[in-house]
């Protein structure tokens, strides 16, 4: 089996300590050995010098929700997300996948989005009037799941980005970010948003998505480069901290209530983003009402959403967002979170008995008169 996106060195500069095994979400909930990342890594050896490929396999691969947690243990420097992403690529190549990989390509493929949705990306914006600004700085990117789950989101945020003079793409598209964690090429949804950001002038995107950010940042270079096109990428917690003093004039108050935060895995642990959504969270309720999660920052445990295991494997991605509620300090009024499949995940495992919302809610909260 071929590992063309591999350091081959990777697979064997793992000396299978067995530390990734304390921080692993997903071993935590299974206990299969298979399903942590010392029992991936020696899978995916096993798969490089020629073994061949069960159910067992996909169920190891693609029960990994690529959080992350693992790497900050390594002794050896080994980024396992890295190697079952690439081994996922592998066997997609050679045309083994499962059916949920198959169905995600094909809905994006298809309607440009992950979520089947025939529906107008920018359909969130009817009824408002908004006054488009003309050779916009800033774009917000504002990504599938607000633009089709949670719309109602994705209006809240850009009434306040557009008031600071933040444009939209024309026809944005999927960023891409389901389809690399699972296995395949994003290469033409890229080049799509690319040829969309050029037409603007933006010098910077503002996403919405944790997974947006992540992959518009560090997915997007190669591909940008050679269109000779140069933009930075901030999320929307970063933009709205240095507005912060906007935001006051506007009306910004504090507000009487405690609030914990929880880090998504791909701005947090992957991009090294906490103060900004901290510095939001205080603007708001005060230092003395922001209490920490448990487990947070570079610890902050994974809420079981991505890496498509919510897509394959429901059941224990619902496990593990019950874990992460479980971090919840019992004083706390929310649970803020900065990225809509986290937002997603922790609600659906929580019911009525945790009140989760998108940070920019509590802004729109603290703007309320």
């Amino acid at each position: 089996m071929s590992f063309s996106k591999m350091d081959k060195r990777d697979l064997y500069r793992c000396v299978s300590c067995g530390n990734c095994r304390s921080v692993c979400p997903v071993f935590e909930q299974s206990g299969w050995e298979s399903q942590n990342t010392r029992g991936r890594i020696l899978l995916i050896r096993d798969l490089f010098e020629g073994a061949a490929t069960d159910e067992s396999v996909f169920d190891s691969l693609n029960t990994c929700t690529t959080c992350g947690y693992c790497a900050t243990t390594c002794p050896a420097g080994v980024n396992p997300p890295e190697l079952v992403e690439a081994a996922r690529y592998g066997l997609v190549a050679l045309g083994k996948m499962t059916p949920t990989q198959a169905k995600i390509h094909d809905n994006v493929k298809t309607y440009g989005n992950t979520l089947a949705s025939s529906d107008d990306r920018r359909g969130w914006i009817a009824g408002e009037t908004f006054e488009m600004p003309k050779n916009p700085e800033y774009i917000f990117f504002v990504g599938c799941l607000d633009s089709y789950r949670f719309p109602d989101n994705a209006k809240k945020t850009y009434r306040i980005l557009n008031k600071l003079g933040v444009g939209l793409l024309e026809e944005e598209k999927c960023c891409g970010s389901p389809l690399l964690r699972i296995g395949f090429d994003a290469d033409n949804l890229i080049r799509h948003n690319l040829e969309q950001i050029q037409k603007t002038g933006a010098h910077t995107i503002i996403a919405g998505c944790a997974g947006c950010y992540n992959t518009l940042r560090n997915n997007y270079k190669s591909l940008a480069a050679e269109m000779g096109i140069e933009f930075s990428v901030v999320t929307v917690s970063q933009y709205l901290a240095s507005h912060l003093d906007d935001l006051k004039k506007a009306g910004l108050h504090q507000l009487d209530m405690k609030v914990t935060y929880h880090d998504p895995c791909h701005s947090g642990r992957h991009n090294g983003i906490f103060e900004e959504p901290r510095q939001i969270i205080e603007a708001v309720v005060g230092p003395k009402n922001f209490i920490e999660m448990t487990s947070n920052r570079e610890k902050s445990r994974c809420c079981g959403g991505g890496g498509g295991v919510r897509s394959g494997y429901n059941d224990l991605s619902m496990a593990m967002a019950r874990r992460r509620l479980d971090d919840i300090p019992k004083s706390v009024d929310y649970l803020v979170t900065t990225c809509p499949l986290c937002y997603r995940n922790l609600r659906d495992a929580a019911g009525n008995d945790v009140k989760v919302m998108d940070i920019v809610e509590l802004i729109e909260m603290a703007m309320e008169k």
